[in-house]
């Protein structure tokens, strides 16, 4: 039976992931900010619930610590992440800071602590839930999707890096998901002269895609056996990411311009 470490597992994806790896018949530490709270997920057999906050650094290491006391992990996913939607104007330093914190270092944070594991048994696999804004640009989130983007380049770096101890990275990309990732704590009241722009954008933001859709990519991820880096997931994702490969970067770009403004503004 194999074992799968997933933070941010308390909703949306990583919560659908746990039910979906447990109901494969695998071994489940299912990692959140506050565990106290979760009643279904500690219900379920075969799946053990810790704390686990991805921007504290002693609480990573301890928890790291015990979960590989526990059980003899074969993956990790980091799924952790919130998104902050908002003109990069609009926002505190504080809110950058927080942003990059999580989406970004937490993911490394994590990574790191697993590695020294991994190498000793010459075996393991990281999977990094990204987005297909790491591929591409909207407005607006451009601080959201640098994380994003950061992910991606990382991961490449890394899973050339591990592989000479037989550890595998690969990233899972979704397209727009029903789930809490841009909640109304998380969307910045627009500045006036962005006003109009963010409710059009807005406006056009329809999530697809349910979380189990994705949780069933990130299990074709974890099992398939291939040395390969980027799977994408949802409805859109790989529409979008086809798209942007056909015509360019620079053609893809002006194309989401008109998209969301209008054409005297590109």
């Amino acid at each position: 039976m194999k074992t799968i470490f997933i933070t941010g597992a308390s909703t949306g994806i990583g919560k659908a992931a746990v039910k979906l790896f447990q109901a494969r018949g695998w071994k489940v530490i299912a990692t959140m900010r506050t565990p106290e709270k979760e009643k279904e997920l500690t219900q379920l057999q075969n799946v053990v619930v810790l704390p686990l906050d991805v921007t504290d650094v002693t609480q990573i290491k301890s928890t790291v610590e015990e979960a590989i006391s526990l059980v003899d992990i074969d993956v990790v996913l980091n799924n952790a992440g919130y998104g902050l939607l908002g003109s990069l104007e609009a926002l505190t330093d504080e809110q950058i800071t927080q942003q990059i914190d999580t989406n970004f270092l937490g993911t490394i944070r994590v990574t790191q602590s697993f590695i020294p594991y991994f190498r000793e048994k010459q075996s393991g696999l990281f999977i990094n839930v990204t987005s297909i804004g790491g591929h591409t640009s909207f407005p607006f989130t451009s601080v959201y999707n640098g994380t994003k983007w950061a992910v991606e380049g990382w991961s490449e770096c890394l899973s050339i890096e591990l592989s000479i101890f037989n550890i595998g990275i690969k990233t899972v990309s979704p397209s727009s998901t029903k789930t809490e990732l841009f909640n109304s704590d998380r969307v910045v009241l627009p500045l006036p002269y962005y006003e109009a722009a963010e409710k059009k954008m807005l406006s056009m933001i329809k999530p697809t895609s349910e979380p189990e859709e994705i949780a069933q990519v990130i299990f074709e991820a974890a099992t398939d056996g291939k040395d390969q880096l980027r799977y994408f997931a949802g409805k859109a994702a790989q529409a979008i990411y086809n798209r942007r490969q056909e015509v360019g970067a620079e053609a893809s770009r002006k194309e989401i311009k008109k998209m969301y403004f209008d054409a005297q503004h590109v």
